[in-house]
């Protein structure tokens, strides 16, 4: 017997079943189709990077910090897709003996999201041929998804959301109107987009499932978990600013002060931030669905915590 979803989410549900259905694409065939990065243009924009702010570096050095850059924004999107994958397959639990259709969209976004991972590894690969030798990814993916599941539901969709909502504007404000990016790595983030924007949309609706299951002592233990969470995504990105500071540092074909190496490492910091929290936090739609749940009391909590961050 179908569950009491009502129809109207079905449908929801549906169209994001057709539309993954219309706009299904291969990693070879379609993405890289035998393509290599290209070193001589940029991969991440400076509305995303900020590498224009840094004026004492000169083009070829803005644009080998955009190339690091773009590098760690493939890999951690890679990163968390291993916990959301894990999390999407357990939520579809409750579709079992339900809503099909709900669990349908749920088992193709989980696919989708295997072969995300899929695609992020293979680009690393490729960038790891054409860039100098010493970077890394300071997080695991497998212990960065236990730390994130290990936190209730409601906040776990709610930094899902929030991550697909700024992966949505990021491609469509920042990457897809620019014409200096490598073709390469501009097309993964345009397939990962036309996928993304289904996944967006089943994000909100779990999400909102869940919050209405909730106590309010329950959903005030998911605000604490979810400003738990964004608190250990800035632990990571601050070690990965460090990491890629250090690495630009290290590879660049001259010496720079004291100064100028704390302004890097400053400003590799500050970007990271802005793509993975305040872009997003700070985004109506994100905020739109967040405060439908919670009330003035607890938004405040919200702000309060992630206001050094921002």
């Amino acid at each position: 017997m179908f569950d009491s979803m009502p129809a109207t989410d079905t449908e929801r549900y549906a169209r994001c079943i057709n539309i993954s259905k219309r706009v299904r694409w291969d990693i070879d065939k379609d993405v890289i189709r035998d393509r290599r990065l290209d070193a001589g243009q940029k991969f991440l924009p400076d509305a995303l990077s900020l590498a224009d702010e840094l004026e004492f570096l000169n083009a070829a050095e803005q644009r080998f910090l955009s190339q690091v850059q773009g590098r760690t924004y493939a890999n951690l999107f890679g990163l968390i897709e291993r916990y959301i994958n894990a999390k999407i397959l357990e939520i579809s639990r409750d579709h079992w003996f339900g809503d099909q259709v709900a669990l349908e969209a749920l088992v193709r976004f989980s696919d989708e999201e295997l072969k995300h991972q899929e695609l992020f590894r293979r680009i690393e690969q490729l960038a790891a041929k054409d860039m100098p030798a010493g970077y890394a990814v300071v997080a695991n993916p497998n212990d960065v998804a236990k730390a994130v599941l290990s936190k209730c539901t409601w906040a776990v969709l709610a930094l899902t959301c929030h991550i697909e909502i700024f992966t949505l504007v990021h491609y469509k404000k920042s990457i897809e109107p620019q014409t200096d990016l490598s073709p390469l790595w501009k097309d993964v983030f345009l397939f990962h987009w036309k996928e993304e924007s289904q996944h967006a949309i089943m994000d909100e609706l779990e999400w909102r499932r869940e919050d209405a299951k909730l106590t309010h002592e329950q959903r005030e233990q998911g605000i604490t978990d979810l400003i738990d969470l964004v608190v250990a995504v800035d632990g990571i990105l601050q070690g990965q600013a460090t990491a890629d500071a250090n690495y630009f540092i290290g590879a660049a074909n001259r010496d720079f002060n004291d100064e100028q190496r704390q302004a890097i490492h400053d400003k590799m910091l500050q970007a990271y931030r802005w793509q993975y929290i305040v872009s997003g936090v700070q985004h109506g739609q994100f905020l739109g669905i967040l405060t439908s749940m919670i009330t003035e009391e607890q938004a405040g909590r919200v702000t309060t915590a992630l206001g050094p961050l921002m």
